[in-house]
């Protein structure tokens, strides 16, 4: 019997999200479903890069801890986990899911979605293989596949993972998993699953998907509904940020939604909350891009039903596009970073004066360098202060790139040696070498993907 409303709880919004909202959703929240949205295109890019280091990694680095710390309030108030934090190594990570319920003898049933890894093989194969001929171009957003300037090889790709959509998490549900853990899903399709298996809404109806689609992208990044990313302390202040709940949506069957928070918890969902996150990383409003329909955003509808109460109507789609985007990651270059530090009587010109000095000794040595003044001029790259208003202190931050990590640890070298080549009085220097990932996008034709399903039991 098709259920006419659902809960749906959003618990973590990225992969470095606090752990006790989701808590609080999962005990507080009488949900029927909590998503963990934990994955990014960097960030799959770099569990990639642990996999490859160790074939048992490459999921989310806290799964382990939200797992241990959720599993006894999903089984003791029936809620179904689906989370991305899979990442890299969705069936790696639900036999840690399947591990840890033993630990605490719960009996549970986990499913891993795979099928988003379009390079031939599994990571960690010496086979593996990537071509970009294979691939279309994608013109989406900034990160264009092969930049005259900057080409990419294949030996440089670490990562190649397509975006599905909700196919692999309806299979899962089918299957009556309790915690469903996929790779690289779009995000709104995480929350847009759980709304079709629930209502038996058709994979064709675009504009009930396209409604699901709204709901999924205004909880997504979870503290950012809720007042956090929002807040500013004089234009929009928020009050008890320390303590901000995350969002849950009461869903019903024709695609209405209220969007709201655990009462008692810190933070707000208001119109303002709720806009600025509608319009957060859309490009096109009228055509916003998922793997499960184009939406259009342009005929939804807000409104404030009560305290933190939002009710979400409208929202339209058409058929979905035939191709999958691709997250593509590659070892870009390394990077070299320091910082030190001025005070006192004319710091400023001190700190301008040991930037031309870094500038003059390292040009050369690097393929691109940054000086900063931290406060001054490094956000904007220029300068919106009174300047009559001289600042005591400044902080120096200096960066270069470089193809190997030698080239780039020269910044950290060169800032260092101004402790007694001058300008005078510096300190505080901190110095770092990175190995920098890249992500470029391309598109690949969607009958040549397929999502499937691997159960696990305790």
């Amino acid at each position: 019997m098709m259920k006419k409303n659902i809960r749906i709880g959003c618990g973590a919004g990225f992969s470095g999200d606090r752990l006790e909202p989701a808590l609080v959703l999962a005990e507080k929240g009488d949900l029927d479903y909590l998503v963990l949205e934990c994955l990014a295109e960097r960030t799959i890019a770099l569990a990639q890069k642990r996999r490859l280091e160790d074939p048992t990694k490459g999921y989310d680095p806290l799964l382990e801890r939200r797992i241990a710390s959720l599993l006894p309030l999903l089984m003791k108030n029936n809620i179904c986990l689906i989370t991305n934090m899979g990442a890299a190594n969705p069936v790696a990570a639900a036999q840690k899911i399947i591990e840890i319920a033993t630990s605490q003898q719960v009996h549970i049933k986990v499913a891993a979605v795979t099928g988003d890894d379009v390079i031939s093989g599994q990571a960690g194969n010496p086979d593996r293989a990537f071509h970009f001929a294979n691939f279309l171009p994608f013109a989406g957003d900034d990160k264009i596949i092969h930049h005259e300037q900057h080409p990419i090889s294949n030996e440089q790709v670490i990562s190649a993972n397509a975006y599905l959509g909700v196919e692999g998490i309806l299979q899962a549900l089918q299957s009556g998993a309790q915690v469903i853990v996929t790779g690289r899903v779009a995000d709104p399709s995480l929350f847009l699953a759980p709304m079709i298996h629930e209502f038996g809404w058709s994979l064709n109806d675009y504009n009930l998907l396209g409604q699901g689609t709204v709901v999924g992208h205004l909880l997504e990044c979870a503290g950012q509904v809720t007042g956090g990313y929002f807040a500013d302390p004089v234009k929009k202040p928020v009050e008890n940020l320390a303590e901000l709940g995350h969002p849950f949506a009461e869903v019903s069957a024709d695609g209405k939604a209220i969007i709201s928070k655990v009462a008692g918890t810190g933070g707000l969902v208001n119109l303002q909350t709720a806009k600025e996150q509608l319009l957060y990383e859309v490009v096109d409003p009228h055509a916003y891009i998922t793997p499960d329909v184009v939406a259009d955003f342009t005929t939804v509808r807000l409104k404030e039903t009560g305290k933190d109460q939002v009710q979400v109507s409208g929202g339209t789609g058409r058929q979905k596009l035939p191709t999958y985007k691709v997250s593509v990651g590659y070892k870009a270059f390394y990077l070299g970073e320091a910082e030190i530090s001025y005070a006192g009587r004319e710091a400023v010109s001190r700190a301008r004066l040991a930037g031309d000095i870094i500038k003059q000794r390292l040009s050369s040595q690097v393929d691109e360098l940054r000086i900063d003044q931290v406060g001054i001029n490094a956000t904007h790259r220029t300068s919106f202060a009174d300047d009559t208003s001289v600042p005591y202190e400044v902080r120096l931050r200096v960066a270069g790139r470089s193809k190997a990590a030698a080239g780039a640890a020269l910044v950290g070298e060169e800032v260092e040696a101004l402790y007694t080549n001058g300008p005078a009085a510096g300190g505080g220097v901190r110095k770092y070498v990175t190995e920098v990932i890249g992500i470029v996008s391309v598109l690949t034709d969607r009958a040549e993907i397929f999502p499937t399903i691997t159960i696990l039991q305790s």
